[in-house]
Order: structure tokens, then C-alpha cells, then sequence
């Protein structure tokens, strides 16, 4: 913690709480964080929230309740897993929330209650939250918050990210009726589904050399698709599947058209979905 983050970060005790929370948030929100040693999430949560108070500079003030240390503060308010986090502004009860949230979370949680200091606010650029990070700390939040099923759906995308393919897809099918049919659950097992697909496949450029050779290598463009889809150019990759569409289209059970409604559903970028959507279209009617 640096000296910056401690000038807006104290301890809460049950001595100080009337003078230090409730009496000061009628002049700065104060962000009141309950934790405990033994907490994994709290571990991750913590040093994020310092890192703001830090960025804000006075605009609020950080709390930190060690609630093995205050049981009395944590039952007034109800606490009932850690980490929980509670914004008392003017004397009050504003807002709060429980579990880990990433930092981009927390950073709307307080834009929605704390004006930052005019010219004041200096934003900390942190490296990006590896997948294995991201694995880390979906797994100990999931720990201390095992009916979160959303939690679960996150762990699946954090596996998926680190290739992991196999634990991702256990954690899908482990999802409850109503997360299952998620469009970010569908979205990933599809994505799964392509990557399965390379598994043992050859290389690009190999698959291209094949491709120049016989251009009905069917198998061979469909495995560039895939890769090409999951690389850095989808509209090629997409390209591969409309042309055995165009060309064989019964070929391997139909699968340029699975190929297709699978890669629609993995891909973000709206404009080109709809293009290719129309193109397949007109193939197929």
C-alpha cells in the first residue's frame, strides 16, 4: 500500500465507526469493505479497492472491517459471506455489494455514487487480468459463494480463454437449466466446439498448400475456416465455409452450414455476421 492509498485508507473498529463512517460520510462517501484473513476473494478485492481510493484522492474514504475482529459492526449489517463491500453516504446505507467484482465492476459501482474530485482523478493503468488470474479468482470466489451459478459461467469463459477446452465444457454442462441456454453459454460452447475441431489438424499453411493443389479438398478448407475464424480473419475463414457450401454441400453431413451457424454465434462483429448471413442465404434458397 502506498502513502498516497493510506491517507484515504483506515481501519473501522466498533470504538471508531459513529465518528469515522457514520459521522464522516455526511461530508465524504465512505466505502466500507468487511473482510477477513482467511478469505481468498477478499485477497483479490482488497488491493483493488485501494488501488481506487488511491485514484480518487479524498473523493471517498476506504473502511476496512475485519469482521472476526467487529462481529458486532458485521451482524448490524448483516453480513452474511465476505467479501462485502457497503457505501454509506450521508449518514447512510447507499448501496453495497458482495464477491470479488473485476476492477472495470467496481470502477461503475463508484461512478454511480462518488463525484470525483475536479482534476483530481488519476487513473492507475494495471496489466490485464491473465486468463489464469482470472481462473484463480472465479475459483475462490466461487469457494465462499457456491449458489452463484453466474460465477460458474465466468469460470467456463476463464478456462476457455486459457485453453482449457475440456474443464470449460465440464463447467457448461454442470450449469443450471436456466444459465445453460445463456446466450454467453451458447456462445462458448460453440466456440468450443471449433477449437475441438483443430484438434491434430495441420498447420495453415499446410492446409493452404492443400487447398492450391485440389480446391475441392473440402476437409482442408474447413479446417482453414476454423483457424482462420478463430485467428485473426473471420471474413476469410467464413469464406472457406461458403465455398463448400456453394460447391458440396451435403459434404461431411452438411457441416459448411454448422460451420457457419456456429461461427455467427462466436463472432461480435454485427455487420459482418449479417453479410455472410444474407450470402448463406441465397446459397441454401
Amino acid at each position: 500500500m502506498t502513502d498516497a492509498t493510506l491517507d484515504h485508507v483506515f481501519d473501522v473498529t466498533e470504538q471508531n465507526f459513529e465518528a469515522d463512517v457514520l459521522n464522516a460520510s455526511l461530508d465524504t462517501p465512505v466505502l466500507v469493505d468487511f473482510w477477513a484473513t482467511w478469505c481468498g476473494p477478499c485477497k483479490t478485492l482488497g488491493p483493488l479497492l485501494e488501488q481506487l481510493a488511491a485514484e480518487y484522492k479524498g473523493a471517498f474514504r476506504l473502511g476496512k472491517v475485519d469482521v472476526d475482529k467487529n462481529q458486532q459492526l458485521a451482524t448490524m449489517f448483516g453480513i452474511r459471506s465476505v467479501p462485502t463491500v457497503v457505501l454509506v453516504k450521508d449518514g447512510q446505507i447507499a448501496d453495497g455489494f458482495a464477491g470479488a467484482l473485476p476492477l472495470g465492476q467496481l470502477r461503475e459501482f463508484l461512478e454511480r455514487h462518488v463525484q470525483a474530485l475536479e482534476g483530481e482523478t488519476e487513473e492507475v493503468e494495471l496489466p490485464a487480468e491473465t486468463p489464469e488470474a482470472a481462473i484463480n479468482r472465479l475459483q475462490q470466489a466461487i469457494a465462499a459463494e457456491p449458489d452463484r451459478a453466474e460465477l460458474k459461467l465466468d469460470l467456463a469463459t476463464a478456462l476457455a480463454q486459457a485453453g482449457h477446452s475440456d474443464a470449460a465444457a465440464s463447467e457448461l454442462d454442470a450449469l443450471p437449466a436456466n444459465l445453460a441456454t445463456d446466450a454467453r453459454a451458447v456462445r462458448l460452447r460453440h466456440q468450443l466446439e471449433l477449437a475441438r475441431s483443430l484438434k491434430d489438424a495441420p498447420a495453415q499453411a499446410e492446409l493452404e498448400q492443400r487447398i492450391a493443389a485440389n480446391p475441392a479438398d473440402w476437409e482442408a478448407r474447413d479446417l482453414l475456416g476454423v483457424r482462420l475464424l478463430l485467428g485473426n480473419d473471420p471474413g476469410t475463414g467464413l469464406e472457406q465455409f461458403l465455398a463448400i457450401l456453394e460447391k458440396a454441400r451435403d459434404w461431411n453431413d452438411g457441416a459448411a452450414k454448422k460451420r457457419l451457424i456456429a461461427a455467427f454465434a462466436t463472432l461480435d462483429d454485427a455487420e459482418l455476421v449479417s453479410r455472410y448471413r444474407r450470402r448463406m442465404t441465397s446459397l441454401l434458397f
